[in-house]
């Protein structure tokens, strides 16, 4: 079992977006979670925070994109999602936050 204030760090904040509001319709809720996080990890943290049973754990790391500042290029940092989807019955209300 891991320390409670290590897994608020696995998961940053909920992803309210047009596409992750569609997936709370099939019990799914959109996590950003920490680049090295495992779905073991995820999971665990979800359940833990959030007093939920998590049926599964899918996870998806976008690229940072390339920007160009003042003549100077930069890279964005890579964001790592996570879709969790929930055991019938369980719910997560994202708009409270954690």
């Amino acid at each position: 079992m891991t320390d409670k204030a290590a897994l608020y760090d696995v998961i940053r904040k909920p992803i309210i977006t047009e596409k992750s509001t569609m997936a709370s319709e099939a019990n799914a809720v959109v996590f950003e979670v920490s680049i090295d996080a495992n779905k073991p990890l995820i999971k665990e943290a979800v359940e833990t925070l959030f007093g939920v049973k998590v049926k599964a754990v899918n996870t998806t790391v976008t690229k940072g994109k390339v920007k160009r500042f003042r003549g100077k290029i930069g890279t964005r940092k890579d964001v790592k999602k996570a879709y969790v989807t929930l055991e019938e019955g369980n719910t997560i209300d994202v708009s409270t936050g954690l």
